[in-house]
């Protein structure tokens, strides 16, 4: 049996994503902070037939996500797809030239630390497999930095980069590694960024395994 891990799991996206590859037949490991909605949500799951497990982490703590995407491993064997999709903080968006050094350490422990210790737990893994697919989902400051979000321009400039060298490197092993760009929010009955369209996308991109960068919509949407 498959598995996906969905770190940054919630009721939108990431419940979303849970179900379209829980249709395919894969079991889910939900990994975000609130024990309670990680329960809410795989009872939710479960009615609708889809096998999936809460694991309680913060991302920006290495330590507590490694722990988490282990016991994952431990209860659904190996992971195949990784999805970092945790939301940023608000206070990561401040102007650039209000931004001092100490501001940029939650938004780098969230879009750096963070994916790469996932990456570095589930690698093995897939490497042994030969196949596997890696998942990051970014906002549009991804592509096109905006002064007034430098926290998010910055951070997840670096997660793209990471992202990007994890592509080239990975590829010819059977791994694939995709970003998400969303410009603008993730909106229910939004033709191009509803919930649900999204994990269609996230589908997609694992399926037909072509490309680096995705965008969900045009970025000035």
């Amino acid at each position: 049996m498959s598995c996906i891990a969905i770190v940054g799991a919630g009721p939108g996206l990431g419940a979303a994503v849970a179900r379209r590859f829980g249709r395919e037949g894969y079991d889910v490991a939900l990994v975000a902070r609130d024990r309670n909605r990680l329960e809410d949500l795989v009872g939710e799951l479960a009615d609708g037939g889809v096998t999936a497990r809460g694991f309680p982490a913060d991302v920006r703590r290495p330590e507590e996500l490694v722990a988490a995407l282990q016991a994952a491993a431990g209860v659904f064997t190996t992971v195949e797809v990784l999805q970092y999709s945790p939301v940023p903080h608000r206070d990561f968006m401040r102007p650039v030239l209000e931004t001092r050094h100490r501001d940029l350490l939650g938004p780098i422990e969230f879009s750096v630390y963070g994916p790469v210790a996932a990456v570095q737990q589930v690698l093995p893994g897939m490497r042994a497999r030969g196949r596997g697919t890696i998942l990051l989902v970014n906002g549009g400051t991804a592509a096109v930095p905006h002064p007034e979000r430098a926290g998010t321009s910055i951070a997840f400039a670096a997660e793209s980069a990471y992202g990007h060298l994890l592509h080239d490197r990975l590829a010819g092993e059977g791994i694939h590694v995709a970003q998400l760009v969303i410009p603008g929010a993730i909106t229910p009955g939004h033709v191009r960024k509803d919930p649900a369209v999204l994990a269609d996308t996230l589908w997609g991109m694992h399926r037909d395994r072509h490309g680096f960068r995705h965008y969900a919509d045009d970025l000035d949407s």
